[in-house]
């Protein structure tokens, strides 16, 4: 269990990384919220899906 936790956490921590460094570098490129929104809403949906599965795991780990 504790390995599926970290394995998590590390998926949670890349994502975050690649959405602090893509989302910026999208919004500043012609046309790119128009032709990138569903990236973006991809990309914060799976946040949001690992946040909550991280929660959950925490609790079977601690």
């Amino acid at each position: 269990m504790t390995f599926i936790f970290q394995l998590t956490l590390f998926a949670f921590v890349s994502l975050s990384f690649i959405l602090v460094v893509g989302v910026p570098v999208i919004f500043a490129s012609p046309n790119g919220w128009t032709e990138n929104k569903r990236v973006i809403f991809s990309g914060v949906g799976i946040w949001v899906l690992l946040v909550f599965a991280l929660g959950v795991l925490n609790s079977f780990v601690i």
